[in-house]
């Protein structure tokens, strides 16, 4: 097993492969191959560090910081997680799941700002409007939601992971409206509703011109044909599931690191790089989630794993009804006090320059204290990478 495999050892290995191989390779995923691939590498720069106890000597590479590297999420989701903290409510919460069936996400690969964009938009119509009805809730809840495009074998697999208020304001802002116990809205109305609002706008933006429909697709640019395919996706059902509540809110920013940072795979999924194939953990969740191998060339494992490169500028956590960001502020403060809780305190200021303070103090995580004596710090005693074979980077 090579302990230190990661997605980036692969694009050094095989990128040259996987674009020889390629007829079209994006400039957005050619700029993510190029980022990762360079990530804590002397093609970013970097300085020497030497133990201030042992003398232990290393070179620190800077990280390309790229939102689809496995190795750069560390500090951002803690500073995300940080940033949440003081909005979490005295409530339940709930994790709702939007997915689109495959007819709809081979659309979403030619057109993935378009439909990314139609999949949170119609899911969060649905969470405010099923929430909103009085036979339901009849309040305003508060949710975000995360896009993922992944499967667990790295297929593409739209959807969207929305962690939800149990609870929200009356119409008049007069009181809080808890949901029943352990139940949330229903799953059925939820999942028919998010049909018909996503099918709407989708026809909506084929009749606006903003969908393409080339190669494999190319018989979908006909309108009747596109119709067809509508009516087609309208006679099945769609995947919306609810799972049950978080124990309470620190349960909810425990799971809120473990999920809103995630890419398509995690280093720690990758097992070994042989012969020009990638061997990774997946998980079987149609068999109780039992952990199982797969091994794939490492030109179709790039390939997989670029499927999931989001067009330049796109948001994959948005915020809705009570965190919505124009009335966040002031509607968090009526649902403290609603909920008889203390006034949240304020935000820490964030004083601390280095990234490596800054990523201790979130985390509790030391990436000063020397790797191999434990007990040193490491201090920097040169700048610029160093090209000495004898010092390799131990990050």
């Amino acid at each position: 097993m090579q302990a230190s495999l990661g997605v980036a050892d692969i694009f050094r290995r095989h990128g040259d492969d996987y674009r020889r191989a390629t007829a079209s390779v994006s400039v957005s995923q050619r700029r993510v191959m190029t980022s990762i691939a360079q990530c804590r590498t002397a093609a970013l720069g970097g300085h020497v560090e030497q133990c201030d106890r042992c003398h232990h000597t290393r070179v620190w590479y800077n990280s390309c910081r790229n939102r689809h590297c496995p190795s750069c999420q560390a500090l951002a989701r803690a500073r995300w997680v940080e940033q949440r903290e003081a909005e979490l409510l005295d409530c339940p919460y709930f994790h709702v799941v939007f997915t689109v069936p495959d007819a709809i996400a081979s659309l979403a690969l030619l057109n993935k700002a378009v439909v990314y964009g139609i999949l949170f938009r119609a899911a969060a119509e649905t969470l405010r409007t099923i929430a909103a009805d009085p036979t339901h809730l009849g309040a305003e809840i508060g949710f975000f939601a995360v896009l993922h495009t992944w499967g667990q074998q790295l297929q593409h697999h739209p959807h969207v992971h929305c962690v939800v208020t149990g609870g929200g304001l009356s119409r008049d802002g007069s009181r809080w409206v808890a949901c029943r116990p352990g139940f949330f809205l229903p799953v059925r109305v939820l999942s028919r509703l998010f049909r018909r609002l996503f099918l709407r706008d989708l026809q909506h933006a084929f009749e606006a011109g903003r969908l393409r429909c080339i190669g494999s697709l190319e018989q979908l640019g006909d309108p009747h044909a596109f119709r067809q395919h509508v009516v087609s996706a309208r006679a099945i059902e769609w995947v919306v599931y609810a799972k049950r509540p978080f124990a309470g809110p620190r349960q909810v920013l425990a799971y809120l690191g473990h999920y809103t940072h995630r890419v398509a795979i995690a280093n720690q999924r990758l097992i070994d790089l042989t012969d020009g194939h990638v061997r990774f953990r997946w998980k079987d969740y149609r068999r109780a989630s039992q952990v199982k191998t797969i091994t794939l060339p490492a030109t179709e494992f790039i390939r997989r794993f670029l499927l999931h490169v989001l067009p330049t500028g796109f948001q994959r956590i948005r915020y809705y009804g009570l965190l919505g960001n124009r009335h966040r502020t002031e509607k968090l403060v009526r649902c403290r006090r609603l909920l008889d809780m203390p006034p949240a305190s304020a935000p820490p200021t964030d004083t601390i320059r280095d990234h490596r303070d800054r990523l201790e103090a979130l985390t509790g995580v030391s990436l000063r204290r020397c790797p191999l004596c434990h007990e040193g710090h490491m201090i920097a005693i040169a700048a610029g990478p160093s090209t000495s074979p004898a010092v390799v980077n131990t990050s």
